[in-house]
């Protein structure tokens, strides 16, 4: 187990490698002994230097919920993180040059909870019944830990990533609400571009079967430690597409058929935009 000393740097070392994009080296490698709650620990406490800054919870992203990315990490979980008011982004709108370090962007399907929901023993109906609404979405993912150490070649691991705040910095939910009832999720999918080049699509089902079921182990996930998904939060169920790099100049549109679309853009920095004129 992490000591308190040991978590408050390593959370430090993340709000500084977020204010300065420069990234930190991995946690798992200065502390090879951590574990899954150590991480957790450290999120928590990068999440409470948010809050003293004034900053809002407004719900949660789950993460890892593919098989594919579970067998890469070799474990059988997903993880989450926190989603906070300064994260939001308008949908067709532009991210700024500089906000974040490396972004890549997910397709999502959004839960806005009308419901408290508290596990465990959650099912997907139960999710469904405590839903208002639905939302297409964006994730915008960001790196504060490298992805590979550069002197051992030791690759980041679930606990980096969890710690990292399971690697969220952003989210664009679309404009148009759908209900929840008789939606068949594992249907519900997107074609995501960038640039005009379609780079993936993918399936609801690709969630853990169901995106439902991802938002009840988060209910469950939070029952342990005294916490639940509150009325009004919003809830990333987890994406069914592969990450997309995000350089500057990139602009992703996701199409999610009978959800609508939803977009955005990430601006230039200064001396790629006058190279341009």
């Amino acid at each position: 187990m992490l000591t308190a000393p040991e978590i408050a740097a390593a959370a430090e070392a993340l709000d500084r490698a977020e204010r300065t994009r420069v990234q930190t080296g991995l946690l798992s490698l200065a502390h090879p002994g951590m574990t899954m709650d150590d991480a957790y620990a450290v999120q928590s406490a990068w999440v409470d230097r948010k809050l003293a800054e004034g900053r809002r919870i407004i719900g949660w992203k789950i993460g890892l919920t593919s098989r594919a990315m579970q067998q890469a990490l070799h474990i059988d979980i997903p993880d989450s993180g926190v989603l906070l008011d300064s994260m939001e982004f308008p949908d067709g709108g532009e991210v700024p040059a500089g906000r974040f370090i490396q972004p890549r962007v997910e397709a999502e399907i959004a839960f806005v909870m009308k419901d408290r929901l508290v596990g465990p023993d959650i099912t997907p109906e139960a999710v469904m019944a405590a839903t208002d609404h639905l939302l297409p979405a964006l994730e915008i993912l960001d790196t504060r830990i490298v992805r590979a150490d550069p002197r051992t070649g030791q690759l980041r691991n679930v606990c980096d990533t969890i710690a990292d705040n399971a690697a969220n910095a952003g989210i664009v939910a679309g404009a148009r609400p759908v209900r929840p009832d008789g939606v068949d999720l594992r249907w519900t999918g997107a074609i995501v571009s960038r640039d005009g080049g379609v780079e993936e699509t993918g399936l609801g089902a690709g969630v853990l079967g169901h995106p439902a079921l991802a938002v009840a182990w988060l209910a469950a996930r939070l029952a342990r430690y005294g916490g639940a998904i509150e009325p009004g939060q919003v809830v990333l169920s987890g994406s069914f597409i592969r990450p997309i790099e995000c350089p500057p100049g990139s602009r992703i549109v996701a199409d999610f058929g009978g959800f609508g679309t939803v977009s955005c853009s990430f601006a230039r920095e200064e001396a790629d935009a006058g190279a341009g004129q």
